[in-house]
């Protein structure tokens, strides 16, 4: 039937360590933040590739059971 590792828990969602553009590990010194999420990506043209179609890379991540962090300073 396949594998249920990302869908174990997805009431509470796995730390984003993936660029969700390109799937490389993330540089923390590279994000954007976008509707009180901070999402982090490998390198600054992924953060423009997010920013054409942010919607679609946020659907893939929650599909995968991630969560981003909250932007600093907002409320959640």
């Amino acid at each position: 039937v396949g594998s249920t590792l990302a869908a174990d828990n997805p009431a509470k969602g796995n730390p984003q360590v993936n660029c969700p553009v390109m799937g490389a590990k993330i540089d923390k010194n590279v994000y954007t933040d976008y509707q009180g999420k901070r999402i982090y990506f490998c390198c600054t043209g992924c953060v423009d590739d997010f920013k054409k179609n942010p919607d679609k890379y946020l659907k893939q991540m929650e599909e995968q059971g991630i969560t981003p962090e909250p932007t600093p300073g907002t409320k959640q």
